[in-house]
């Protein structure tokens, strides 16, 4: 049975506890910042990915992308937004990537139980409209299937014009869950 679609009337942020008070964290972030700038050894680092590598992920606090696929600081472009769907922002992105600082290829991670599959489009629209007046001009991109949420980014960015390199893109879902990357055939009868 699928989870009842929430939007964001519905569904506060969770924190830690029930019952926990938010407290920003910004100055605290700032004194990591200071103890980070005394091992600072990354100065002469390239802008551009030792690996030749973009990777769109979602934004998902429990994904960190670099440690899912062993990359080290500088190994690749990460660009991440709310449920890791092509949008024309990604594409954007993705085309400076290869056309300015060499990248070649693409990775794309999904994952399951994604706060995008349980989002009423509809509801979210409403409630952003009687709060504001304001309808976006931007699509919510919500999905029931992580799988076939890649497959469309995958057709997305081949059918796309301005992604130079097409040769080595590849999607996966990540099972938040085990840590397991599954990969995504672009092919819709396959996994």
């Amino acid at each position: 049975m699928s989870p009842p679609a929430a939007h964001f009337g519905q569904n506060e942020p969770v924190t830690g506890n029930k019952g926990d008070q938010f407290r920003p964290s910004t100055d605290e972030l700032l004194g990591h910042n200071e103890n980070f700038v005394t091992r600072f050894a990354d100065q002469g680092l390239s802008a551009a990915p030792g690996r030749r590598l973009a990777v769109v992920a979602c934004m998902d606090s429990r994904m960190d992308v670099g440690q899912i696929l062993g990359l080290a600081h500088g190994d690749a472009h990460i660009i991440r937004n709310a449920g890791g769907v092509v949008t024309d922002d990604v594409v954007r992105s993705l085309v400076l990537s290869q056309r300015l600082l060499g990248t070649r290829e693409i990775v794309l991670i999904h994952h399951t139980d994604c706060g995008l599959q349980k989002v009423d489009e509809s509801a979210f629209y409403a409630e952003l409209a009687l709060e504001t007046g304001l309808q976006p001009r931007w699509p919510l991109e919500a999905f029931r299937d992580p799988y076939d949420s890649v497959r469309l980014s995958i057709v997305r960015l081949l059918d796309s014009p301005f992604i130079k390199h097409k040769d080595h893109i590849r999607g996966f879902v990540y099972d938040v869950g085990s840590g397991r990357l599954n990969e995504v055939s672009a092919d819709p009868g396959h996994a």
